[in-house]
């Protein structure tokens, strides 16, 4: 290391205090020395007396009069310090202070880094675990104690719990490692520092290593924030450690500290305590894979990764609120269910009834030369494929997969149009217990790439869009395309088989007689379904086998839909289950990714040609089908073909009683309901076309969406002042607050988000219970009434306001087509805006404040007071279903314009 290192690395200083710092209280710094140590568990050289710099809470924990249960280690990274645990230390003084577990946090500055000594002696990985169980035997720390360690201090503080079995009580991690795998280079960044000629540089003689981590976090750091950061290390002699950390990665087998590391990787397989992995996936350094790695190493981890945060996690995201949140319910009996850990079965007495495997129908009918699927969109015209092709494809790409070696467990990105090719793929995948994941291509690329890369396939299969993705963003995953490619394109693409291959491989091993593997149990995960991303980034819903099962039966109870019944999805979800059901599903001609790409004409045709009863399509997709079903557009059979559909549902975004009409005109013997569910749960309640329009004549604040299905439970959590539902749960009529559902084909959990599970469970006892994120009540008859997400409730000086009632009188004032309501200000006294588009001919062209005339006309029909009326052409709606009115991004619109802002579209 010397002959890479400048002089300056090897300088001495002694410990310091830091100066006042922003978030820094002074009275937790306390300088420690070490005295001359004779003893090391992990090989430490450098025994003499040292001075360390830490944070520590005892004095405050004293002064409040409390004792603690505990203390947690938290051990920082290469180049920040003891400052990137500030809220840590802060949030457990607060929890200490409302009564909670008094936990003792102490935060180190290890030697020749933050305010701690400059030895000039190279410190090694063993050196610096020897050096961080000889002050813990110093401040002397008898348990229980909790690791929590970042970067290549997260190494550090593992191979201290490794170390220290007899007070451990649980490990934490933020964006580490702990493994470098032989088949992968280490990351571009490391691998720049360490260039030839360039260690020294980048790292001691300037301070760009330092400046570039600074400058990845996100969002930015305020500038005395990294101030803060940079204190300690101003000067080359005063980075000295820097550069050592950097200096001592093992980029290989025979790097000094391999050893070290590979101990440590060992140890952490065989802990047993509670663990909690918790990750910024836009960090450049800490990639995916070594989450993957730690995960492996830690099966019962829970795992929290925080979309859109990066390497600095704890200034990126709330680190100190999971690590109270998790620290509460795992080391203080704390109230979440059992069931809200991933993995753990729900309780016996709450399972679906699992007695019909998810492809049950599919069995049942594989000898019948009936249609199953119909294709619209395919190349020639429609394509019918039979149930008994249909059973035979399933078969035979089931063995081909096993066969290439996809295994129960194994993630398989489904990259694939709906039709034949993704139901066939799906239904193999689920037959040998392969999880399959569906990210809808709605999310648009940056939101496909966030679920595909979070979800971490071990396969994709896909057609060339998505294979051209997944090579030009570096998806994870073997790849399978869907089509024929020629050789140049498939090594261009990495693809390694094609279906066709997959499905002749299969069709060969069933001919010998080889069976399919064991039908995956009830409780074994059988999909990851991707959210929309239109309340925030979109979140992987796991579902087991089990409750697939439960979603399939409930819209069978619900709708009457089995064998027999022709189904129209414009909804790739019901798409899928059409076969489960044992209905004959039709993809109608149309963009998946633009549902206002659906036409009268094409619905008509997708009817006549599964002779289908039952139509679902999203409020989007059924706007533009009203709107196409001119006279000129649908000839004789085509209102024939409209009028056998017996019944259409369409969710996903509030639907009007006027739009349900006009679909109703143009299919006149059909019953028209609108469900509302979520991707959590896809049924919950149910309305029709009456239940509607007598809930236009009712008081009730919001959009009734009708009575609960078969076996679910709608409660109501109440909001309190600040608009957060904190009351206990009710069904009493007219208490409005977060609604709570409970039912057999409700979701597993969320895919890598333990916080987010948790607060979807948290003070919700039935075992399949979700907090949905939507506000509303329930009324007298039982009915619930949507009023908007729990996001846009608003806290104004007159008290809390929920969106959707305002923005419906708002758009029953004449010459206004849909209306959004946003807050500005601080909360407790935000201030209403309402943004209109404008209708009769007036349709705004730009952004614009409006007229006096429309603002007194919105203002009179609100219902609550409104600060500013704007117009804007259109109004900014969700990505999947086109149809919910972004209202996060109007508030932001709103405040920068309302502010003195470029008076810019939405």
């Amino acid at each position: 290391m010397r002959s890479r290192l400048p002089r300056v690395a090897a300088s001495t200083a002694p410990a310091t205090q830091p100066p006042s710092l922003p978030g820094l209280d002074p009275a937790w710094s306390r300088l420690v020395t070490v005295p001359e140590w004779s003893e090391s568990r992990s090989g430490g050289r450098d025994r003499a007396a040292r001075t360390w710099h830490l944070l520590d809470t005892a004095g405050s924990l004293a002064a409040l009069g409390v004792e603690p249960v505990g203390t947690i280690l938290c051990v920082h990274g290469n180049p920040t310090w003891s400052y990137l645990w500030r809220s840590v230390l802060r949030t457990s003084l607060e929890v200490a202070r409302a009564g909670g577990p008094a936990w003792r946090v102490v935060a180190v500055d290890q030697l020749d880094m933050g305010f701690s000594e400059r030895t000039g002696v190279e410190r090694g990985l063993p050196q610096r675990v020897a050096d961080l169980g000889a002050l813990t035997d110093e401040l002397g720390l008898t348990g229980p104690v909790v690791t929590l360690g970042h970067d290549w201090g997260g190494v550090v503080s593992l191979g201290w719990a490794v170390d220290h079995p007899d007070v451990l009580a649980a490990v934490m991690t933020c964006n580490t490692a702990v493994h470098q795998p032989d088949d992968a280079p280490i990351p571009a960044p490391l691998r720049l520092a360490l260039g030839p000629g360039l260690l020294g540089r980048a790292t001691v003689v300037t301070p760009a290593f330092l400046e570039t981590t600074l400058g990845i976090a996100h969002p930015k750091l305020e500038r005395d924030v990294a101030d803060g950061y940079r204190a300690p290390y101003r000067g080359a002699a005063r980075r000295g450690g820097i550069g050592g950390f950097v200096a001592d990665i093992p980029v290989d087998a025979r790097h000094r500290s391999a050893p070290e590391l590979d101990r440590i990787a060992a140890g952490v397989a065989a802990l047993d305590v509670p663990a909690l992995l918790l990750w910024g996936p836009r960090d450049p350094v800490f990639l995916e894979r070594y989450l993957d790695d730690l995960s492996e190493r830690l099966p019962h981890a829970d795992v929290h990764r925080f979309e859109g945060a990066g390497h600095l996690l704890p200034d990126d995201a709330d680190v100190a609120g999971a690590v109270f949140d998790w620290i509460g319910d795992r080391l203080s009996g704390g109230s979440v269910p059992d069931d809200a850990i991933p993995g753990l079965p729900s309780a016996p007495d709450q399972r679906a009834d699992v007695s019909r495997p998810l492809g049950a129908a599919l069995e049942d009918l594989r000898e019948s030369d009936e249609p199953a699927l119909v294709e619209m969109a395919a190349a020639g015209g429609p394509r019918t494929i039979t149930w008994r092709l249909l059973a035979r494809r399933v078969d035979e790409i089931a063995a081909g997969l096993d066969d290439l070696g996809v295994r129960s467990g194994d993630r398989v990105s489904l990259l694939v149009t709906p039709g034949a090719d993704l139901t066939a793929v799906l239904y193999a995948c689920v037959r040998i217990g392969a999880v399959v994941v569906v990210a809808d291509a709605g999310l648009g690329l940056r939101g496909l790439t966030r679920a595909v890369r979070g979800a971490r396939p071990d396969w994709i299969i896909g057609a060339l869009p998505g294979l051209g993705a997944a090579r030009a963003l570096g998806w994870p995953g073997r790849r399978i395309a869907t089509v024929p490619l020629p050789a140049p394109a498939r090594r261009a693409l990495r693809v390694e088989h094609t279906l066709i291959d997959v499905a002749r491989r299969g069709a060969r091993r069933l001919a010998h007689g080889t069976s399919l593997p064991t039908v995956p149990t009830s409780d074994a995960p059988a999909a990851i379904l991707f959210t929309s991303g239109s309340t925030g980034p979109a979140k992987g819903v796991v579902y087991t086998h089990g409750q697939l099962g439960a979603v399939r039966d409930v819209l069978a109870t619900q709708y009457d839909i089995g064998v027999g019944t022709g189904l129209v999805a414009g909804f790739a979800p019901f798409a899928l289950l059409g076969p489960a059901l044992g209905a004959r599903s039709v993809a109608p001609d149309m963009d998946v990714t633009a549902p206002r790409t659906l036409t009268a004409r094409a619905v008509a045709a997708s009817v006549a040609a599964a002779d289908a009863t039952v139509v679902f399509l999203s409020p989007a997709a059924l706007a533009n089908v009203v709107a196409t079903a001119t006279a000129s557009a649908l000839d004789g059979a085509d209102r024939a073909a409209l009028a056998r559909v017996r019944l259409f549902l369409s969710a996903g975004a509030p639907v009007s009683a006027a739009l349900l009409t006009a679909a109703t005109e143009l299919m006149p013997n059909a019953s028209a309901h609108t469900p509302y569910g979520m991707t959590e749960g896809l049924l919950m309640t149910d309305v029709d076309l009456d239940g509607v329009r007598s809930a236009a004549a009712s008081d009730d604040e919001g959009i009734c969406v009708g009575a609960p299905a078969a076996n679910v439970r709608v409660r109501i959590a109440p909001l309190d002042a600040s608009g957060a539902a904190t009351g206990a749960l009710t069904d009493s009529a007219g208490v409005t607050g977060e609604i709570v559902v409970a039912a057999p084909h409700v979701r597993d959990h969320y895919d890598r988000l333990w916080r987010t599970n948790r607060v979807a469970r948290l003070g919700v006892e039935d075992p399949r219970g979700h907090r949905t994120g939507d506000v509303g009540h329930l009324d007298a008859s039982g009915r619930l009434w949507v009023e908007g997400r729990m996001q846009h409730v608003l806290t104004t000086p007159d008290g809390v306001v929920t969106p959707v009632g305002p923005e419906q009188r708002i758009e029953g004032v004449p010459g206004v087509g849909r209306a959004g309501v946003a807050g500005i200000g601080p909360r407790g006294t935000q201030q209403v805006v309402a943004v209109v588009e404008t209708t009769n001919g007036r349709r705004a062209r730009r952004p614009a404040l409006a007229s006096p005339a429309l603002a007194a006309s919105v203002r009179a029909a609100a219902g609550v007071p409104i600060a500013a009326v704007l117009t804007v052409p259109v109004l900014p709606t969700d990505i999947r279903h086109n149809s919910k009115v972004d209202r996060t991004r109007l508030s932001r619109w709103a405040t920068a314009v309302l502010s003195g802002g470029r008076m810019t579209l939405p």
